[in-house]
């Protein structure tokens, strides 16, 4: 009696399990993506000054012959005034870095500056370039982009990008005579860390930034795997 009863107990539990395989089995697994272009409220602006010698732009002088060395102080005295004309006030400018460059041996070292200047709008830059003496200056770029509401971005690109796995799985299981059923997992895409979430396309030169719009955005890819129940 307890030997049947046993077998019928394993029996039972046997097709239990092959049900609950088949049904777990019946499922779809589908990524949705979607891209978001966000307009920036605060752009970093990054410029970096370093000495230079006079004669680097005399047009006939050799490097073993530059003697007259131009002063950090006052390529930086000259560019706080270039950024005041173009209506960057003190407070939104702020040292980021100081060092030294080697030119070459036997010659002096030359201090660079490097500046983080805070910008709300992309048309300030062009009116920094207009009024920047270039000599002294050694690069100039665009840091990183910000907007206030980026949180509110994030959560509407991961919406997106689920409605958008939805559709997809309906339209494949439709195609079979079968229904969507409901979720049953949701997993973000391990491929995009929040460094991709984060970044925005900035590493771009002073000149294009000037001149292509679609560096003037913040653009968020979002991806997200899905898995749904399959019905009749």
């Amino acid at each position: 009696m307890k030997k049947r009863l046993f077998l019928l107990t394993l029996a039972i539990w046997a097709v239990c399990s092959l049900q609950a395989q088949s049904e777990e089995e019946r499922y779809i697994e589908v990524t949705g993506t979607s891209e978001i272009e966000i307009v920036p409220d605060k752009i970093h602006y990054i410029i970096e000054i370093r000495e230079y010698f006079e004669e680097e732009f005399d047009g006939k002088s050799k490097p073993e012959e530059f003697r007259t060395k131009v002063p950090l102080a006052r390529i930086e005295k000259n560019l706080r005034q270039a950024l005041s004309e173009a209506g960057i006030t003190p407070e939104n400018i702020r040292t980021q870095e100081v060092g030294d460059y080697w030119r070459k041996q036997g010659q002096d070292f030359l201090v660079s500056k490097k500046f983080d200047i805070v910008l709300q709008d992309f048309k300030q830059i062009d009116e920094i370039v207009k009024r920047i003496d270039t000599r002294g200056v050694n690069t100039m770029r665009i840091g990183e982009l910000e907007n206030k509401d980026m949180l509110d971005y994030h959560i509407k690109g991961k919406i997106e990008a689920l409605k958008a796995a939805q559709r997809k799985a309906t339209y494949l299981v439709e195609a079979v005579g079968k229904k969507l059923g409901p979720v049953i997992r949701i997993v973000e895409d391990g491929n995009m860390g929040m460094g991709s979430l984060f970044s925005a396309q900035s590493n771009v030169r002073a000149s294009d930034a000037a001149l292509f719009d679609e560096f003037r955005t913040i653009k968020k890819s979002y991806s997200v795997l899905v898995r749904f129940a399959i019905t009749d």
